[in-house]
């Protein structure tokens, strides 16, 4: 529920009820009105010393809005819900919905309250500022109104009380201009209750209007979500919180520091009642020697966030690679009594803010200026690619620590790997750096001997008189040329070249081919010749055929590849990494009948 700082005029509403309101009160709280549905509509003044009969009021009741000008956050539905009302649209159900604390029911009460009003001189009409004089006003402000109807759907979650809403909306309200009935919780209430409710919400009388309010809108049946307008309210922005307890604390005479506050917004997580209900709590622990201030140490103190320097230098030593120094914070925290799993959840937690701050290039998201500069030093010298990886690794250790029989020990062993793991080359980098090897080729070396009977570029030639020397290759380049390209694989693949002169060829049959190529390649040499030759099979000292030889060349290649320190870095990283195309280049050259290195 949604408070504000109340500016309306000093109304004792603590003082007992007459014999007529405590009649109105026992019908009003037939179905489980609210004990905070009795909220005063306004706090006393400063000024004004209490009663000494009377009980402390929290914040969050003391500050409960009494006009929507006091409804902080929720603009859009307050301009929604005043052009209906000046329109004279008013739906017969509405349906608030959000997380707790952001003033769903308030809202309700106020609806209730605008379409009631009737003035100060009681001819007014509904009005998106209700006058807060009037006793439809005042009456449903102090929740003892007849025709208000609060209903908790948690404890009234039956058909028997639904049916009880269907009997009496057939009568007219007794003072107001409608009768409303608030269930709050709505989602509690059981499928038969929807069913039994759906025909009088669809098509109420003329004069009943439906305020229904929860946290959990998805429970909802979709026929209930038809019939309803729905009003999303949303988290209340921790600046604008941050502003809203500092006219809270002036209202109270309580001196507050601006961090403090600050501090108390990010605790509150959007919700002006938690927030309201840390700031009470803050202002209890506030030093008395101090006159009462609310300092930005005794809140961290109080709400156990007295280590989140301790925690950043967790994450400090994490990234820097200091495993005794990690395991002494870690142990440090433990012994604080901060959990394994929520330590875990708040290095994940500065891993975030951190990253953020990096993409948006602005400020982190930090109650304290320390934390601000310590999370932007990290945005600064980490990159994007080691924060990914980091944020997965302690996810990944996140579950681990959930689900371990010994959660400390689990969390000790998963940040010694995410440690490790920083030490370890970064994958793109490193497919990077061989893509450049790749590209550079092989790093030089001594020069090789070349095939025998060919020189280091060609393919080998086999015994030729040096004036009339050929080319092998030349040869089988002709042959494809020509159109004979199943002969021209077959001198590749087949052919181990022994003696090669014009027109004599005397070769060595590869083992694991039977059948003789001879007189194919006869032919195809005639064919590109327009001579004959002498072709066919011998002993004698036999170089490798093209393929053969393209094979040896391409294993040297990749044992020299290898042993390549960047490789070796590669392979101790990624055990399982396999190295593909060492050479496209020689598949290509290959088909073309040439022996590249």
């Amino acid at each position: 529920m949604t408070d504000s700082d109340p500016d309306l005029p000093e109304n004792d509403v603590d003082a007992a009820p007459n014999a007529a309101e405590l009649e109105a009160l026992g019908q009003n709280s037939m179905f489980g009105g609210d004990e905070a549905a009795m909220a005063p509509a306004s706090p006393a003044p400063l000024s004004v010393t209490p009663k000494t009969n009377q009980p402390y009021r929290v914040l969050a009741r003391k500050y409960r809005p009494q006009t929507f000008s006091e409804l902080i956050g929720q603009e859009p539905m307050v301009r929604t819900l005043g052009n209906a009302i000046e329109r004279d649209r008013l739906a017969h159900a509405f349906l608030m919905t959000g997380v707790r604390g952001v003033g769903k029911t308030s809202t309700a009460r106020l609806i209730a309250k605008a379409l009631n009003c009737i003035g100060p001189d009681g001819q007014g009409g509904p009005t998106i500022d209700p006058c807060g004089q009037c006793e439809p006003c005042t009456a449903i402000a102090e929740g003892r109104h007849i025709d208000v109807i609060e209903m908790d759907a948690a404890s009234h979650t039956g058909v028997d009380d639904v049916r009880d809403i269907i009997e009496q909306v057939r009568y007219a309200a007794v003072s107001a201009r409608y009768k409303i009935y608030i269930i709050d919780e709505v989602h509690m209430l059981s499928r038969n209750a929807f069913n039994a409710l759906l025909k009088t919400l669809e098509e109420p009388p003329a004069h009943v209007k439906f305020l229904f309010a929860t946290t959990e809108v998805e429970k909802l049946p979709v026929t209930v979500l038809s019939r309803t307008q729905r009003f999303d309210l949303r988290r209340i922005p921790a600046e604008l919180l941050a502003a809203h307890f500092g006219k809270v604390c002036s209202l109270e005479g309580v001196e507050a520091e601006e961090e403090a506050l600050r501090i108390i917004a990010a605790a509150a997580e959007g919700s002006v009642r938690d927030g309201l209900s840390i700031l009470d709590q803050a202002i209890a622990h506030a030093d008395m020697d101090a006159e009462g201030a609310v300092s930005a140490e005794r809140v961290r103190s109080m709400l156990g966030l007295a280590d989140k320097s301790a925690q950043r230098r967790v994450l400090g030593h994490l990234l820097g690679g200091d495993a005794k120094a990690l395991l002494a914070g870690v142990d440090e925290q433990y012994a604080l009594g901060v959990e394994p799993l929520a330590l875990m959840r708040a290095l994940m937690d500065l891993v975030h803010r951190i990253t953020i701050a990096q993409v948006s290039g602005g400020e982190p998201d930090a109650a304290s200026e320390d934390e601000r500069s310590a999370l932007a030093e990290f945005a600064s010298r980490l990159g994007a690619a080691e924060l990914h990886r980091l944020w997965q690794l302690l996810l990944k250790g996140y579950d681990e620590v959930k689900q371990a029989p010994d959660p400390l020990i689990s969390l000790q062993m998963a940040l010694l790997r995410v440690l490790h793991a920083a030490e370890l080359p970064d994958p793109g980098r490193l497919a990077r750096r061989i893509e450049e090897l790749a590209k550079a080729g092989p790093t030089p070396a001594s020069p090789a001997a070349p095939p025998q009977g060919g020189d280091a570029g060609g393919a080998p030639t086999g015994s030729i008189p040096s004036d009339t020397q050929l080319d092998w290759g030349a040869l089988i380049e002709l042959v494809d040329n020509a159109g004979e390209m199943h002969v021209a694989e077959m001198m590749r693949s087949r052919v181990r070249v022994i003696e090669l002169a014009p027109e004599r060829l005397i070769f060595e049959q590869a083992d694991n081919f039977a059948d003789d190529p001879a007189p194919d390649i006869r032919s195809a040499l005639f064919k590109v010749t327009n001579r004959r030759w002498q072709v066919e099979r011998g002993t004698g000292e036999a170089q490798p055929t093209i393929r053969e030889t393209l094979k040896a060349q391409t294993e040297a290649r990749a044992e020299r590849i290898n042993a390549h320190p960047m490789v070796k870095a590669a392979r101790a990283a990624f055990p399982e990494a396999e190295l593909l195309d060492l050479d496209d280049s020689m598949t290509r050259h290959a088909a073309a009948g040439r022996n590249t290195n």
